[in-house]
């Protein structure tokens, strides 16, 4: 659910209060605990970075956020009336699936709150970067940390995380807001949480118990978590990441980090939602980020990844075909 309609001032100003609100008092589970149960939703139109121009300028005005979705809405007018007068249809086919507007609007100028300036801090010399994408395969070698793309088409391995369904390219920890299936769904018990993502269906259980961690030499995709309250917030450490994932936006090796991460119940339909990642191989201070999750009245219905099932199958067979090891018309390897 995207809003689509310009919202007056009083609206807007109404919703920022409830997101932005330090004095809310959460309900409660029958253990005492906050309550964090639900489905919620974090998409995001604000940019991971702040751009450079505003510097340590945190907020904008309603009224500015007021004339972006005007802007906005006048740009999504022009390009249907375009479609309209040419014919035919403009943009990609998938375009509908595509949330990249919040269930209600965030003041924020970036997600990332420290530095005060927005941006990532530098990047210590010599940590592995690699971004992928949907273009030429990106240089590079195994394991590939990258969700979408690849290095090659020799085999599986060579191609990105989510298009080989082991993780989406959201549901690496922490949550970070991207096209679609910005969703994850709260369970809790008196002394376990489970937080379960939409994509690829991911579910972290986190102990409560104030138990140590798992052996630092067994590691895993989601890492290890575990957690604890905070006063009403709840407080989730994870480390023990696996090393074929990066750390953080497109920079180091998760086995690197250690990720904090804070919920904090700030109205009846928002949670706060803020971590921090802190890799010394990577940059030079930790990232801090936060940005608003908001409850849906919907379900979490299986996330069925067909990427691996049927599309690299057929990246691969068509690599082969290219080549010519392979005969397409009877499927089948080309004997020498």
């Amino acid at each position: 659910m995207n809003i689509r309609t310009p919202l007056s001032a009083a609206l807007l100003l109404t919703l920022m209060s409830q997101t932005y609100a330090n004095d809310y008092t959460a309900p409660r589970t029958e253990w005492g605990h906050p309550e964090l149960r639900g489905v919620w939703n974090f998409s995001s139109s604000i940019p991971m970075q702040r751009p450079a121009a505003l510097g340590d300028r945190a907020f904008y005005t309603v009224e500015e956020v007021q004339a972006q979705e005007q802007a906005r809405i006048q740009r999504e007018q022009a390009g249907i009336e375009l479609t309209n007068i040419i014919g035919g249809t403009i943009g990609g086919y998938n375009d509908f699936w595509l949330e990249t507007n919040p269930l209600a609007f965030n003041l924020r100028t970036s997600l990332i709150v420290e530095p005060a300036n927005g941006r990532l801090p530098p990047i210590v010399p010599g940590a592995p970067m690699a971004y992928g994408g949907l273009g030429p395969d990106t240089p590079g070698e195994r394991p590939v940390r990258f969700a979408v793309g690849g290095v090659g088409k020799a085999g599986p391995e060579d191609r990105g995380i989510s298009e080989r369904c082991l993780m989406g390219f959201n549901s690496v920890p922490p949550f970070e807001p991207s096209l679609y299936n910005n969703n994850l769904q709260i369970f809790q018990t008196e002394d376990h949480v489970v937080v379960f993502n939409e994509m690829v269906h991911e579910a972290r259980i986190i102990a409560l118990d104030g138990s140590d961690h798992i052996p630092a030499n067994i590691t895993q995709w989601n890492g290890d978590s575990r957690g604890y309250w905070d006063g009403d917030t709840l407080v989730v450490e994870t480390r023990n990441f696996n090393q074929k994932t990066q750390s953080f936006a497109g920079i180091g090796v998760s086995a690197d980090k250690l990720l904090t991460e804070r919920f904090t119940r700030a109205g009846d339909d928002t949670v706060t939602y803020r971590y921090t990642v802190e890799d010394e191989k990577a940059f030079t201070e930790p990232v801090t980020a936060e940005l608003p999750m908001f409850r849906m009245d919907g379900e979490l219905y299986e996330y069925a990844c067909h990427e691996g099932n049927y599309g690299l199958v057929n990246v691969l067979q068509g690599a082969r075909v290219e080549e010519g090891t392979w005969d397409y018309e009877n499927n089948r390897a080309i004997q020498n």
